[in-house]
């Protein structure tokens, strides 16, 4: 016999319903600035720590370890053999991770030496294949054991990272560069005995401008594709383990939309999807790709051109990760900075912010709002009169209970909503009434009997 079911009921199921959420997201964390300076890093990884996080990411630049980078002639040495590079702070950073059993995505990135490049003339300008190859072979058999997955060149649509991005005519030469780069560091690798790595693909920004090849341009590109997703030459199919993006948006948030239908920022990660599947179908791809969101942050203040104000970078970011576990073909989600860059200082001691300042505490080390809300971030979407509360308490690492707290308009008192019992990763998701002006909070108890209290957050409407 067919029962009916409540209107309210079905309400509540629907707005609860982890429909395409996303069964195995990972969560990397990038704090070069940090890690990579022996004074702060020990207190770095214990904050990490403390923070629920369990895997980094590590660019690895080519320059930076290898002898001579500024040299037109190589010097004399064994090209794949990790002996005749300094690894410098990167040995210290790998075993801090392998020491508190971190998997570690590396991305093997130029800059490179410039007697690798073609022409010699710089540090970015057509990297020779064959000297990348005998590079990744080097780092494959150095940091082999220790590296979880591995991807190909940091933003290649960027021309800090690589050259020429177009040529004079206007035609994306880079796609083309960076496919004999992932081929030949996929060589590599495999020669080193990293053949049953994870290998991803892409690494690309979100935006295309004059000089940046906006994003799905450059994959067609790579993949040998027309603008129409039709083969173009006799290019093999490739075979990456995944696809690694950075979808950065704007100050105007996480459901920023860009014109440019080649650009992907978080939300319109289905562009990425989309346009994933139709080179699969057109066989430039022998399978179907998950999506790494291998770098990914929040620009606050003090940067007043690209920063939101301190409370929005807090419900910005957890409406992002919450778009993305939402989003089931992402496989991975990151934070990049745990502090900000340093600002630059003229000469009448005004600052500027070319740098990045997404990260949870300021340049100076000052904490954001935001370092207290990573470990519990907290996403409270209005649906009509009810609201869908997304949370996660970070540090758990399995199941766990936390307590969700209102307080309405005017009110400074926070009062009890509900007891949450999360899932096995430590997600928790529920349904509740709306009302306008309504702030939301999270607090958790760990084991050790200390209180964790989130950041409160109002609820949004998309």
């Amino acid at each position: 016999m067919l029962r009916l079911i409540p209107l309210t009921l079905l309400l509540c199921l629907l707005l609860s319903a982890p429909a395409s959420a996303s069964r195995g997201q990972t969560l990397t964390f990038e704090a070069p600035r940090d890690l990579m300076d022996p004074a702060k890093r020990p207190a770095a990884l214990e904050e990490l720590q403390s923070l629920g996080v369990k895997r980094l990411r590590v660019i690895l630049t080519w320059s930076k370890v290898a002898p001579g980078a500024d040299q037109r002639t190589r010097p004399d040495f064994q090209q794949t053999t990790p002996a005749g590079y300094n690894w410098g702070e990167y040995d210290a950073v790998m075993a801090a991770a392998k020491e508190r059993g971190w998997p570690v995505l590396m991305t093997i990135s130029g800059p490179v030496p410039k007697w690798a490049t073609k022409a010699k003339l710089d540090n970015l300008t057509r990297p020779r294949p064959s000297a990348f190859a005998a590079f990744t072979t080097a780092v494959g058999r150095k940091y082999g054991d220790q590296v979880d997955s591995w991807a190909i060149w940091n933003e290649p649509n960027q021309p800090q990272f690589l050259r020429p991005q177009f040529s004079r005519g206007g035609r994306a030469t880079s796609p083309k560069l960076y496919r004999s780069l992932y081929q030949a560091g996929v060589r590599g690798l495999e020669k080193a005995g990293q053949e049953d790595d994870d290998v991803l693909i892409g690494e690309t920004s979100p935006r295309g401008t004059g000089r940046v090849v906006a994003p799905l341009r450059f994959l067609r590109g790579m993949l040998c594709l027309s603008s129409k997703y039709k083969r173009m030459g006799t290019c093999k199919a490739l075979s990456p383990d995944g696809y690694a993006h950075h979808a950065y948006t704007t100050r105007q948030g996480p459901f920023f939309k860009p014109a440019n239908r080649d650009d992907v920022t978080i939300g319109v990660l289905r562009r990425l999807t989309r346009a994933l599947d139709r080179a699969r179908r057109a066989k430039a791809l022998t399978k179907k790709l998950p999506i790494h969101l291998t770098e990914f942050g929040i620009q606050s203040t003090p940067d007043k051109i690209q920063g939101v104000s301190l409370s929005r970078q807090v419900q910005y970011r957890a409406i992002a990760e919450r778009t993305a576990y939402y989003t089931s073909r992402v496989a991975s989600f990151s934070q990049y900075l745990l502090t900000d860059s340093e600002p630059e200082v003229d000469s009448d001691g005004e600052k500027s912010y070319p740098g990045f300042e997404s990260g949870l505490r300021f340049s100076d080390g000052k904490a954001k709002p935001s370092l207290r809300s990573f470990p519990l971030p907290l996403a409270v979407q209005r649906k009509g009169r009810k609201v869908s509360v997304w949370g996660l308490v970070r540090p758990a690492g399995g199941r766990t209970t936390a307590t969700v707290t209102y307080a309405n308009k005017g009110s400074s008192k926070y009062r009890k909503l509900r007891t949450v019992r999360t899932d096995s990763r430590g997600y928790f998701r529920f349904s509740a009434n709306w009302r306008s002006g309504r702030r939301w909070n999270v607090t958790w108890e760990n084991e050790a009997g200390e209180e964790l209290k989130g950041y409160p957050v109002r609820s949004y409407k998309r």
